[in-house]
């Protein structure tokens, strides 16, 4: 059983994918093996009109029922509140996926505490992505900084996931789980355990931005005995998700 915490629908603002067609992307996860996928959108990167994307991935998720809807809110857009809402009342969205590097704002604002405490106040599980790519291959024109996770608040009764971090030797206390879809280097996986614990790594592809096999393969060369396995494939996410 395999749950991937990190695939994105729609199409990468700056090239086609092998997957960026959601038939697709849910075929492919299927033929390896993946039961459940967390599925954010790309037009939420650069999209003002956040309500349509996130309206557009729920149909998508309902559509394909491995998928699990994580909508998009940016505190920087007038009526966010709104969104976050919309989310969790009318979607029924078990979370949000945040990116804010990409809306302009960092992890000391005001804006995204309070994002964090009505998150909280809803049970929503709340993912932060710290990039999309590596800096090197970014459009000139788009040149956007990793997000700086030092000045993360902790909020009560939060449960905060990192995407896409690379290594780091003072992972942010408060997050819940991070995934492990942009770390590199031999045994990353299990480094990751060694510093967080096995019961905060969760299996996060970045599909269809990265190849899905290179986070199975990161997994199967770290040499994981078969409890720490399960807890990172599946067991791990589906206990945040409760």
């Amino acid at each position: 059983m395999i749950v991937d915490v990190n695939v994105s629908l729609s199409r990468w603002p700056f090239r086609r994918l092998r997957g960026d067609e959601t038939p697709e992307l849910v075929s492919i996860l299927q033929e390896r093996g993946v039961t459940q996928a967390w599925a954010g959108s790309f037009d939420g990167l650069l999209h003002k009109d956040i309500a349509g994307v996130n309206e557009r991935l729920a149909a998508d998720c309902a559509r394909h029922k491995m998928l699990i809807p994580f909508g998009t809110v940016n505190p920087k857009l007038p009526d966010w509140e709104e969104d976050l809402r919309r989310c969790h009342e009318v979607h029924h969205m078990p979370g949000i996926r945040l990116h804010p590097n990409y809306h302009g704002y960092a992890l000391d604002d005001p804006d995204f505490a309070r994002l964090l405490k009505l998150a909280a106040d809803r049970r929503l599980l709340v993912q932060v992505v710290l990039k999309m790519e590596d800096e090197r291959v970014h459009h000139p024109l788009l040149r956007v900084a990793p997000v700086d996770v030092s000045t993360l608040p902790a909020v009560p009764g939060l449960r905060l996931m990192i995407l896409n971090a690379s290594a780091s030797k003072s992972p942010p206390a408060s997050a819940s789980a991070f995934d492990f879809a942009m770390l590199e280097g031999i045994t990353g996986v299990a480094k990751l355990i060694d510093q967080v614990g096995v019961d905060r790594v969760v299996f996060g592809s970045h599909f269809p931005c990265f190849t899905w096999e290179s986070a199975e393969y990161k997994v199967r060369e770290s040499g994981l005995d078969e409890s720490a396995a399960r807890k990172v494939l599946a067991e791990n996410a589906l206990r945040l998700l409760r």
